[in-house]
């Protein structure tokens, strides 16, 4: 069984506005790695279309050249996409409609390295499902004082153990949480 994974950027005061983050060398290089260690990623129809317009072969050239690894890595990556509106995708991307839970749950079942799931609907769905096996949060140090907050609505809290942490130069701290089970 693969694990499924959970990577979020997060203010210091929760918002998870991707627009709000500050583009970080060091940061884009850490998520290369980690994307490039998964067998798969998974996105609702938002965050497959927002990464999709942002890394999708070929660049404009407005971005920086470090951020082209980051680039390289999730274009290449296996995609999977929950969505009941769009009629297909690409962009190395299977579509996923129906049952969510049945279909994640199928995508443990395989062996492999591990899923990385993104965005913020899709997770906390996953999450009230009790499916995510490990929660990485990649906390900034900014307070912006709007946008969506993580886990919004959650119906019950998530009790969550650390087990990992990265700081970061620029003030930024990768907190890895298993849940308590």
């Amino acid at each position: 069984m693969q694990p499924l994974r959970y990577s979020i950027n997060v203010t210091l005061d929760g918002c998870c506005d991707h627009r709000s983050m500050v583009p970080d060398e060091a940061l884009h290089r850490h998520a290369a790695q980690i994307l490039a260690g998964a067998d798969a990623l998974l996105f609702g129809r938002v965050t497959y279309e927002m990464m999709e317009s942002a890394w999708r072969p070929p660049s404009d050239g407005t971005r920086p050249e470090w951020m082209e690894p980051f680039a390289r890595t999730i274009s290449a990556a296996k995609k999977y996409v929950v969505s009941s509106s769009l009629p297909r995708v690409d962009w190395n991307a299977e579509l996923i409609t129906g049952d969510v839970e049945a279909a994640v749950r199928a995508l443990r079942q395989q062996s492999g390295r591990g899923i990385y799931v993104g965005g913020v609907q899709l997770p906390m769905a996953l999450a009230e499902l009790g499916l995510i096996d490990e929660y990485q949060f990649v906390v900034h140090p900014r307070v912006v004082g709007h946008g969506r907050r993580l886990f919004e609505g959650l119906s019950a809290p998530l009790d969550l153990t650390l087990v990992d942490r990265e700081e970061f130069e620029s003030g930024a701290v990768v907190m890895k949480y298993v849940p308590r089970r």
